[in-house]
C-alpha cells in the first residue's frame, strides 16, 4: 500500500495529527480582551485595510498595542476583530496554510480559494464562538487573474460574502462605514485611501470606546496595509503620523487663519 504525503491543506494535516495544536481546542477563560475596529475599501489600484490598536476587556483597556492587520501572503492580508488571542491564532495558521500550500503546489492558492480556506477555519470555531469566543475576520487581497481588489467578509458560521466599494467588521464598525460612505471615491490613489482609512477609524474611535483613535502622547497610529499588483505593503509609520495629525490639526482648527 502505497502512503500518500500531506496535502496542500497544512490545516487538514494539523487538524489530523495533532489537533490539540489548533486554536478551536482551546477552553475558553473568562476576561478575554477582545479586538476592534477594522477597515477595508478599495482604490484605483487595489485595497487598502486598517485596524486600530485597542484591545478591551470589559471596560477596562487590556492593550493600546495590539496589531489586528496581519499579511497573510504576497497579495492579500486579513483583520481580526472578536477574542483578540483566538484571532491572532487563527491569523497566524492562516498564514502558514497558504504558505503550506503554495510549497506543495508551486504555486498561490487563488484569492477566493485564500477566502474559502479562511470560511472554512472560522467554521470549525463555531462551537467556541456559542461560547463568546468569536472570531471574526475581514479578508482582502488584490486578485492577480482579474487585475483588481477584492473584500470579503464572515460571519460566526463561516458564512462568506464579497463586499464591494468598503467594509468594516468591529464595535466601531457602524461609525466607521459611515464615515467610509461620505469620504470613499472609486477613483482615489493609495494616499487618499490611506486617508479615509485613518479618518473613518478615528470617527469609530470618537464614538466607540472599545475603538482606539491615534495615540499622540505614545505616538501610536493604526496598522495600515495596501495591496496592488506589487504586493501587499504596510504604511510606513511616519505616513500615518502625518495623516494623523492633518486631520487632528482639521478637525480643531489649529494652525488655521483667523
Amino acid at each position: 500500500m502505497i502512503e500518500l504525503g500531506p496535502g496542500p491543506s497544512f490545516l487538514e494535516y494539523l487538524n489530523k495529527e495533532r489537533p490539540d495544536l489548533l486554536p478551536h481546542t482551546s477552553a475558553p477563560a473568562p476576561g478575554v480582551p477582545h479586538a476592534t475596529t477594522i477597515v477595508a475599501m478599495g482604490y484605483a489600484e487595489g485595497i487598502v485595510m486598517a485596524g486600530d490598536r485597542r484591545a478591551t476587556m470589559g471596560n477596562v483597556i487590556a492593550s493600546r498595542h495590539i496589531e489586528k492587520v496581519f499579511e497573510t501572503d504576497r497579495f492579500s492580508v486579513v483583520g481580526i476583530a472578536g477574542a483578540a488571542g483566538l484571532a491572532i491564532d487563527i491569523a497566524k495558521l492562516f498564514q502558514v496554510e497558504l504558505e503550506h500550500y503554495e510549497k506543495i503546489e508551486g504555486t498561490l492558492l487563488s484569492l477566493e480559494g485564500k477566502a474559502n480556506r479562511l470560511a472554512s477555519m472560522i467554521r470549525s470555531n463555531l462551537a467556541m464562538a456559542m461560547q463568546g469566543m468569536s472570531v471574526v475576520p475581514l479578508f482582502a487581497g488584490f486578485d492577480t487573474a482579474k487585475g483588481t481588489g477584492r473584500i470579503f467578509s464572515f460571519d460566526i458560521t463561516g458564512g462568506l460574502y464579497e463586499e464591494v466599494e468598503h467594509h468594516s467588521i468591529g464595535s466601531g464598525s457602524v461609525f466607521a462605514r459611515g464615515a467610509m460612505k461620505k469620504l470613499w471615491k472609486p477613483a482615489m490613489d493609495s494616499t487618499q485611501a490611506i486617508r479615509v482609512a485613518v479618518e473613518a477609524l478615528y470617527d469609530a474611535a470618537d464614538d466607540d470606546s472599545a475603538t482606539g483613535g491615534p495615540d499622540t502622547v505614545r505616538k501610536l497610529w493604526p496598522v495600515v496595509y495596501t495591496v496592488d499588483s506589487t504586493g501587499a505593503h504596510r504604511v510606513a509609520e511616519s505616513v500615518l503620523e502625518a495623516t494623523a495629525l492633518q486631520i487632528i490639526a482639521e478637525r480643531t482648527g489649529a494652525g488655521m487663519e483667523a
